[in-house]
């Protein structure tokens, strides 16, 4: 018993007089096996997950560039597919062609490490597929091809891997250094047709698998671009209903920017809105289209939905309708004396005189200038009031103003106002600065005509007259003034304003309209 108690002593330190050499290998050796070990536990088999679902996909899809040199593969599910697109629904509903995939041999298994109970996981999710390709022999140079059913491949997908093969670290250093010798990189190539056939196929399926769209989220145009070409692919295959609103999610994103794109292109946007059943896009492009109508009906015409070019023109006849009653209303605008009488030339001349000054700006202004007969007729349109001051021109102390109303040419020649300007019309009309229109030079001018009732007293009554007018013109034009644009039109630039009768306009945005109200009813997509 002592004997066995002392010979232990002897062997322990033994160990530490081992060389070195032995000690780092044994060493080695338990970290390499150690790490061997976790490694055979984490799973070999291939991934489970978007673009390619090896265990549970049924849908295998190649898209592919005419030439093939650029491929993508997904392996999807058919029940996604056909909740997320009808063509699909229809067409999985077929029986696929029976898959001939063989199972892997097991040379194959051994070259990717796998076991018995591995292999036998893979024959069991092996099931059979649909295939689908892209049908480039029927599809011309300007249409997208489409999806087109064939037997599946008769070889198996690509084994994904969760960590590259084992190499060497000196292989590693040495690809770094050749990867720092490159000073002088080339640039990226501009993407073409076939990365972004590519793109909006991969765009689609991600959407459907709820993954947000690689869209441009910097260049308002790109993302139009990218977005159009999308929302196209998805009406091939009836899924708009599932990539509309991932656009239009993406696209008001981009908030005033993007409205002040709408401004620019709103025929665009209103055959985007349709697509993508945006009902922001659709009001704000809508209100643009009427205000302008029928600057944009070439655009429309034949190349948007007949129900939406209905209610378009729905739309722009009620605007008419409107600015009729309202255009009526302020040619009736008159003023009374102390007694409340209509004033006339009998009971009050320089105030009648403020009523013809107002009345002769509005027509210039809202109505289009009478074509001459004569070719070279500079003689300025009259109006409703300078023929009323015609008619009363016999009476003896009041003869020469009534000449001067007539014969006289305005300070500014005026041109006709079209359509696209009638919106800075009455948004002058509505503006509270006095001076927007009508000002003290416009006043001043006009009295000066008239020597005989010149005077500064006369002048400030003459004014004051003419703002009266202006403050019951700003309430009849409010209906048209209104704005429901999601567009901040104080941002916006407006054009030259040269040849208006004001001697300075104050900026008033859009040329046209903006009032135009889109209800529930008016979207298409409810009809």
């Amino acid at each position: 018993m002592m004997v066995s108690h002392i010979e232990p002593p002897p062997q322990v330190p033994q160990t530490p007089r081992r060389p070195p050499s032995v000690t780092s290998r044994a060493s080695t050796t338990r970290r390499h096996r150690s790490s061997r070990s976790q490694h055979t536990t984490s799973p070999q088999a291939p991934l489970n997950e978007f673009p390619v679902f090896a265990h549970t996909g049924d849908v295998e899809i190649v898209i592919s560039s005419p030439s093939g040199r650029k491929e993508q593969r997904y392996l999807l599910h058919s029940i996604i597919l056909g909740q997320c697109s009808s063509f699909f629904a229809i067409d999985t509903k077929r029986p696929p062609v029976p898959n001939a995939l063989p199972a892997p041999g097991p040379a194959a298994l051994l070259r990717i490490g796998e076991t018995n109970s591995s292999r036998s996981s893979l024959d069991s999710t092996d099931v059979r597929r649909w295939s689908y390709v892209l049908d480039w022999h029927h599809t011309t140079n300007n249409d997208v091809p489409r999806l087109i059913q064939r037997p599946p491949s008769q070889s198996p997908p690509p084994v994904s891997r969760n960590k590259p093969p084992a190499s060497s670290s000196a292989f590693f250093r040495s690809m770094s250094n050749l990867s720092a010798l490159s000073l002088n990189p080339q640039p990226v190539a501009p993407p073409g047709p076939d990365d972004e056939l590519l793109r909006d196929y991969d765009n689609l399926f991600r959407i459907f698998y709820n993954f947000p769209p690689t869209l441009s989220n910097i260049n308002i145009a790109d993302a139009y671009t990218e977005s159009k070409a999308l929302l196209h692919l998805a009406q091939m295959y009836d899924a708009l209903d599932v990539v509309g609103s991932r656009v239009d999610h993406h696209l008001l994103g981009f908030q005033g920017r993007l409205f002040k794109q709408i401004a620019r292109y709103p025929p665009s946007y209103l055959k985007l809105a349709c697509l993508a059943k945006s009902r922001v896009i659709f009001t704000e492009a809508l209100i643009h289209v009427v205000g302008q109508w029928p600057q944009a009906q070439s655009q429309l015409v034949n190349h948007i939905d007949p129900l939406v070019l209905d209610i378009i023109e729905d739309k722009v006849q009620e605007l008419e309708d409107m600015k009729l009653r309202i255009e009526i209303r302020l040619f009736r605008l008159t003023l009374t004396t102390s007694r409340g009488e209509r004033v006339n030339p009998s009971n009050g001349y320089l105030d009648w005189m403020a009523m013809s000054l107002f009345r002769q700006w509005l027509a210039e202004n809202t109505t289009p200038a009478p074509v001459s007969i004569l070719k070279n007729s500079s003689r300025p349109s009259t109006s409703d009031a300078v023929s009323a001051s015609a008619s009363v021109s016999g009476r003896s102390g009041r003869q020469s103003s009534s000449r001067a109303l007539v014969t006289t040419k305005p300070a500014i020649p005026q041109q006709p106002q079209s359509s696209q300007s009638l919106g800075r019309v009455y948004r002058l009309m509505g503006s509270t600065n006095k001076e927007a229109y009508l000002n003290h030079d416009e006043c001043k001018r006009f009295l000066k005509l008239t020597p005989e009732m010149y005077s500064r007293d006369n002048l400030k009554r003459f004014e004051r007259r003419v703002d009266e007018l202006k403050n019951l013109a700003r309430d009849a034009v409010k209906p048209l003034t209104r704005n429901f644009l999601e567009l901040d039109l104080s941002s916006v630039v407006p054009p030259s304003s040269a040849g208006r009768g004001s001697a300075a306009v104050p900026s008033t945005g859009l040329g046209y309209l903006t009032c135009t109200k889109v209800l529930e009813d008016d979207f298409p997509w409810n009809g």
